[in-house]
């Protein structure tokens, strides 16, 4: 494993445990995070963002299914699982990191708007039932 990839998947696990404070760290200062048709955050506000979901609450699952690098960069295809108290949604993520100076600098996460809504529509479907 390259050191990149090793760096992403350590990214990854920390946002999982959740350790959001050390995740924040790999983050290069200038760090740019790209989500499918939402608003692009770039430096601190990357931070920000991730220790705010933390104080609310909101936790993170991440299957890494495959990793794959070249030189800085590292693709990842994975399953992500958002939670919050009793509700759960989970859909596929293509995920694209750079790495610069031995930190992220990209994270670009690409998605599909109508696989986040299924899983959505199935976790409030768990909730409702008790499940």
């Amino acid at each position: 494993m390259s050191d990149a990839e090793i760096l992403v998947r350590d990214f990854l696990n920390l946002l999982a445990v959740p350790d959001t404070a050390a995740a924040v760290e790999l983050l290069h200062p200038d760090v740019e995070w790209r989500n499918t048709g939402l608003p692009t955050l770039r430096g601190r506000k990357v931070g920000g963002a991730l220790l705010d979901l933390e104080r609310r609450g909101v936790g993170v699952v991440i299957e890494v299914h495959h990793a794959a690098a070249t030189g800085d960069v590292v693709l990842t295809d994975r399953t992500d699982t958002i939670t919050f108290k009793r509700y759960r949604t989970s859909f596929w993520v293509r995920g694209t990191f750079r790495v610069e100076d031995s930190r992220i600098i990209l994270w670009d996460d690409a998605f599909g708007w109508g696989n986040v809504l299924r899983g959505s529509v199935a976790g409030l479907g768990r909730l409702a039932l008790g499940r």
